[in-house]
């Protein structure tokens, strides 16, 4: 460990790891380089935004059973959103990172690169790629910005300092090309992780969070939208965007002062079932209703996502369609994808069920990435019994989420409100089902009809008019 104190202000600075080059000061926030003989004064490090994350300087922890500690963080900011990048130590003098990204984690190591890797502008989402002998998908590829940074890190960043990334993956496991530096990336490996398996300590309570999340340290005001002067109700650090209840803008909630970024634009209002703000105990977790989107396939099926969040069970969707309800994850275990008619993650296979683009007609609340109408993504769902596997992919990045059906008696029982059946169980068209009986009628009658046509007949329309007239008076009654 090597003590200095800070050029700009003198409070003391410690480099915990000889690995580390650069420290922000936790008292001016200047950033402090390390030389050989000196260490000089960089300027001042852009405050990091103090997100939804558990996560902070000094949480310690273990995996594989190795211990490691949480050094410094850098955060970075791309066109939908942000991810913070936690820089960690283990026990025996390595160094890693711990990725953060919509409450998930990925903890990789720097690795020897081996065999020809592709250049930056030719990686495209959703192909394979074989890395350190294993074939991966890619699945994310941005260029992103350094916004803030506290705590040590191991090379040196500042204003304008740019990420060129790229992140492939095989089952739970996890590569990033970083090609920041050049044409040659350098290659970090490992895997997905949850925060149960980091074992961690010290991390911020639910209460830290929930008091400085989406705060900077420096002066904080209260955000009303800029388009209408509305307030705004959102879970604060949580989300990376608000579309305003009142006038429809979308604000963007990641800058220092909030900016609209399509004023004129107006999102057409829809209702939903759960409301913004509904709160529900899932699996044992507090969970919130923090967004709703209003999407259309191509043939013109709608349907309603609701984005959650938890503090200690991060984000969750319940989705609404005309079949009934889903409960949605992202995935961690990943399958290989061709794409093909199945998939198969573990010992189970999934078979191609739909193919269609989904695009967003509507939103209102917050999400944790920036959602505008008219966004749209490919999507390739496969079945597997009642469960679902979604591959949802766009220009920029693939995703890959798990859904299982969703009762109407669980949804009353986790949000405990008086919803009627009619809107939580699916939508059976009752006309359709009488006409299918109506013609089954109709065949079992029809051979003896053809061969014995006497005044019995009457007795067969009367036998239909009794199954038609009531479906169709509580046809008209649901109307």
């Amino acid at each position: 460990m090597q003590k200095v104190s800070c050029p700009s202000c003198g409070a003391p600075v410690e480099f915990k790891s000889h690995a580390s080059v650069m420290a922000v000061c936790d008292y001016c926030k200047s950033a402090l380089l390390k030389d050989a003989d000196s260490v000089r004064d960089m300027g001042k490090m852009s405050a990091v935004l103090e997100d939804y994350s558990p996560l902070q300087v000094g949480t310690s922890g273990s995996f594989g059973g190795q211990e490691f500690s949480v050094l410094g963080r850098i955060q970075l900011r791309y066109a939908a959103g942000l991810w913070n990048e936690w820089y960690v130590m283990y026990g025996d003098g390595r160094a890693g990172w711990l990725s953060e990204s919509g409450g998930q984690y990925t903890l990789t190591g720097e690795k020897e690169a081996t065999g020809a890797l592709p250049a930056f502008e030719q990686i495209r989402i959703g192909a394979p790629y074989n890395v350190l002998g294993k074939v991966c998908t890619a699945a994310d590829v941005r260029t992103a910005q350094c916004t803030g940074g506290e705590g040590e890190l191991p090379f040196s960043v500042g204003a304008g300092w740019q990420a060129k990334v790229a992140d492939l993956r095989s089952g739970r496991s996890f590569v990033t090309l970083d090609y920041s530096e050049g044409s040659a990336p350098k290659v970090y490996a490992g895997q997905a992780v949850t925060l149960e398996q980091l074992k961690c300590q010290l991390l911020r309570d639910d209460d830290t969070v929930r008091d400085s999340a989406g705060k900077y340290t420096k002066s904080v005001q209260p955000l009303a939208c800029p388009s209408c002067g509305g307030s705004l109700s959102w879970v604060p650090g949580v989300t990376k965007q608000i579309v305003c209840p009142s006038c429809r803008s979308p604000v963007d909630t990641t800058t220092d002062v909030a900016a609209v970024l399509a004023a004129g634009e107006r999102m057409e209002q829809f209702d939903t079932t759960l409301k913004l703000g509904a709160k529900g105990n899932i699996g044992g977790a507090a969970y919130q209703v923090i967004g709703a989107m209003l999407r259309r396939d191509d043939e013109g099926e709608e349907w309603t996502e609701y984005q959650l969040y938890s503090p200690r069970g991060g984000f969750l969707w319940l989705i609404e369609t005309a079949e009934g309800w889903q409960r949605s994850r992202l995935q961690d275990d990943w399958p290989v994808w061709n794409p093909s008619e199945t998939v198969k993650v573990g010992d189970l296979a999934y078979k191609k069920l739909y193919e269609y683009a989904a695009t967003v007609v509507a939103a209102v609340g917050a999400f944790n990435w920036q959602v505008r109408a008219g966004d749209t993504a490919q999507v390739v769902e496969y079945e597997a019994g009642k469960n679902r596997l979604a591959a949802e992919r766009t220009g920029e990045e693939l995703s890959w989420s798990w859904s299982t059906p969703v009762g109407a008696d669980q949804l009353r029982a986790w949000f405990g409100l008086a919803i009627p059946d009619a809107v939580l169980a699916p939508k059976t068209d009752i006309m359709k089902l009488a006409e299918y009986f109506l013609y089954g009628v109709a065949g079992v009658n029809f051979i003896p009809l053809m061969f014995d046509f006497d005044e019995t007949w009457h007795y067969s329309a009367f036998a239909a008019a009794a199954i038609w007239l009531p479906a169709k008076i509580i046809s008209m009654m649901q109307d």
